[in-house]
């Protein structure tokens, strides 16, 4: 990494010799939990459409005192409903790369109202253009393709990658790496850097469109697509690291500068960025097999040991856990995303308050996430159960899975689906309420049965699709019946060293789920009753007994509870 730069302090020379200060990131979360498959927010031209839909914007009464934008006024410009129009304002608060910002900290009920940004929303609308980094081809094609049966008369261009190919495979070597889908968000911003800019810049007063500049203001706005160094800039402003505006007096306003020196330098820095990445991309494919280098790709975790690892960029992986179960407490965690991929037929606990969880690739587990505050991904997952806390979840490509959900917005369900449910929340542990407050869910808000499910072709894959596919719309999630419904228990490994006031599910249940679950205690209570006073002699008691257990072992194998006894089993 370069020494950082000495800021210029001329203000005679209108164009610094700039350089590269430290390495320049593009920020993943916009492109990893932003993106939507709404065909209207599709453009071809992002920038012939978007330059007269930020002047209407503009110039809308709703927008033209402080430049936000409700959730009426963007369903009127955009023609799409209301609906729609809410769904991009919860999803870009999500995202936003501002904590100050009054859409991250507006109220659920509010947020309409409140709006955003139309510097940010025109971002945001921007990079719904962008094209996601396929998968790498597996080098054994044909092994993989005969264990997936085709359910699905889409299966054959609505995926990307099905399920079983992940599970198959077992390995991120297959799969982008970290350095690989940066390498390529890079890329895609080094291509359209010159139009972001151009939505950002304002015209000099009598000098034409072909004279722009950028504020200060309006350069920080690219915080939502950029940062710099290795740890990111959280609470350093975007403005610090550029040299242009790096000694302006905070006490007046500093002097635009021309969109073209603007453009100049952030280019120099992506293709200096490029150049390390690729470098470290080229070691690693050409040093010894195995290796580690968190940021580029993780060598197979062993099949009875979990993965995890943390990564320079502010996530920690957890990778390849197999017939095993693996707890992760907010002690154990340094970093405020995790993604947790290719684990099978286990029992993952990550009891730590995050902004952002991924489950990708995962099949027959139960996955438990603490509380997430901003977003949550579960991708290509078969026969899983995802117990979650969050503010938001968005399900994409996954088949017979099962979702425990307290989440405070509509759950979002998209790609190729099948046989999904949801259930309400069915867990607690001591710190989850400390730890829900701390990342802003709220408890009294639950809206687990309310999925908004999307379009079944996802137009960020970078596959082409037969004509019409695009308005089929996802496979939606059935609710549990409360028949079904059980809680489950999170065992209390660490007891005294971590006490919280948590003593019962936070989130209240249904109606029916409550009933159910009564009726079902009563039940209980009433077998064991009988079974305490049945007058059985002590070899036929024995001989119930055997029965009870053998029913019990069918039960658990049958409904995929075997794998919670592992964390009974030794290390």
């Amino acid at each position: 990494m370069s020494d950082p730069m000495e800021p210029s302090t001329s203000k005679s020379d209108p164009n610094p010799i700039i350089g590269p200060i430290t390495l320049l990131h593009p920020r993943r979360e916009p492109f990893e939990h932003g993106l939507l498959p709404i065909q209207k927010l599709i453009f071809t031209d992002p920038l012939q459409a978007l330059i007269p839909l930020k002047q209407k914007l503009a110039s809308s009464s709703s927008s033209s005192s402080t430049h936000r934008v409700n959730s009426d006024a963007l369903a009127d410009a955009l023609q799409i409903s209301s609906e729609h129009a809410r769904l991009i304002l919860d999803t870009l608060a999500s995202v936003l790369h501002s904590e100050p910002d009054p859409l991250v900290n507006a109220h659920p009920d509010d947020v309409g109202s409140v709006g955003s940004d139309l510097r940010d929303l025109i971002l945001f609308l921007y990079i719904q253009s962008y094209k996601r980094l396929l998968p790498r081809s597996h080098k054994d094609s044909a092994a993989v393709a005969d264990v997936w049966p085709s359910t699905s008369a889409f299966d054959g261009y609505l995926s990307a990658l099905s399920p079983l190919q992940l599970v198959r495979s077992n390995t991120r070597r297959f799969m982008p790496s970290q350095a690989d889908e940066e390498a390529h968000q890079l890329s895609y911003l080094q291509k359209h850097l010159a139009n972001i800019i151009s939505l950002l810049s304002e015209p000099v007063e009598g000098e034409g469109e072909e004279s722009l500049v950028l504020t200060m203001e309006g350069f920080e706005h690219l915080g939502f697509l950029i940062q710099f160094g290795d740890k990111g800039s959280e609470g350093i402003p975007l403005s610090q690291a550029a040299p242009f505006f790096a000694n302006s007096d905070p006490d007046m306003p500093a002097v635009p500068v021309p969109a073209s020196q603007v453009l100049d330098w952030l280019q120099e820095n992506i293709a200096s960025s490029l150049e390390h990445i690729t470098d470290k991309i080229s070691a690693k494919e050409n040093g010894p097999q195995g290796g580690s280098d968190q940021d580029v790709a993780m060598a197979d975790a062993s099949s009875s040991s979990a993965r995890a690892s943390p990564s320079a960029r502010n996530c920690c992986f957890i990778e390849g856990v197999s017939k095993s179960s693996y707890v992760k407490q907010a002690s154990d965690l340094k970093h405020s995303s995790v993604k947790v991929i290719n684990c099978h037929d286990s029992v993952i606990y990550i009891l730590a308050p995050l902004r952002y969880a991924t489950i990708y690739g995962c099949s027959d587990a139960t996955i438990v996430l603490g509380a997430v505050g901003k977003a949550v991904r579960v991708e290509h997952c078969e026969r899983v159960h995802v117990i979650i806390a969050a503010k938001r979840v968005c399900i994409a490509n996954c088949r017979e899975c099962l979702f425990f959900l307290g989440v405070n917005q509509r759950p979002l369900v998209v790609g190729d689906n099948h046989k999904l449910q949801v259930a309400p929340y069915n867990t607690f542990y001591s710190q989850l309420e400390e730890h829900m407050t701390e990342v802003g869910i709220q408890a009294t808000m639950n809206r687990w049965d309310e999925p908004l499910a999307l379009g079944a072709v996802d137009p960020h894959d970078s596959l082409s699709h037969p004509a019409g596919v695009s308005d089929v719309q996802a496979e939606s999630a059935a609710q549990l019946d409360p028949d079904q419904f059980t809680n489950f228990l999170i065992p209390n490994w660490f007891e005294g060293e971590s006490a919280g006031s948590t003593k019962d599910n936070p989130f209240p249940l249904p109606d029916a789920y409550l009933k159910s679950q009564l009726r079902n205690q009563k039940n209980l209570s009433e077998i064991k009753q009988i079974l305490r006073e049945a007058p059985l002699e002590e070899n036929r008691k024995r001989e119930l007994s055997c029965a009870l257990h053998v029913y019990f072992k069918d039960w658990l194998y049958a409904s995929g509870n075997i794998r919670q006894l592992y964390c009974l089993q030794g290390d």
